[in-house]
């Protein structure tokens, strides 16, 4: 990891007044150390810190992810119902979903026109909409 990565990583920590544990800046610094947005598993990314040879358990990975997204950091996506994806980029965007691949990218917001919702339920409101198109290479 270079210093500049790991100096993104410390800043996007303390922007949401989180404490920089050791797992959190290992994992911080590979999500946005390089200053890209990213779509991860928790799976991905524990394989991913491994690779760097951290020493940071699958259960650390979750419990650090949803941290992350409780603090504004990212958001989780879900496909399917039951396999999370966790994203980076907070703005409201919709994604793609490659079915062959498993892999969740984003789709250009521009394009995306949504003319009108449902109307909540009594006593509810909508608090956001997610966009997955599934896709599959021809």
């Amino acid at each position: 990891m270079t210093i500049r990565a790991t100096e993104r990583g410390t800043s996007w920590l303390s922007s949401a007044g989180l404490r920089p544990t050791r797992q959190r800046m290992s994992l911080a610094t590979l999500l946005v150390g390089d200053g890209n947005d990213r779509h991860v598993t928790a799976e991905s990314l524990y394989a991913a810190s491994v690779a760097t040879g951290d020493k940071v358990s699958l259960a650390t990975v979750y419990n650090t992810l949803r941290a992350f997204c409780d603090a504004g950091l990212m958001r989780e996506v879900t496909v399917d119902g039951s396999k999370s994806y966790f994203d980076t980029n907070i703005t409201d965007h919709p994604h793609f979903f490659w079915e062959d691949s498993h892999e969740l990218t984003d789709a250009p917001a521009e394009q995306l026109v949504i003319s009108r919702l449902p109307e909540a339920p009594e006593g509810a409101e909508v608090s956001k909409v997610d966009v997955v198109i599934r896709v599959r290479r021809v």
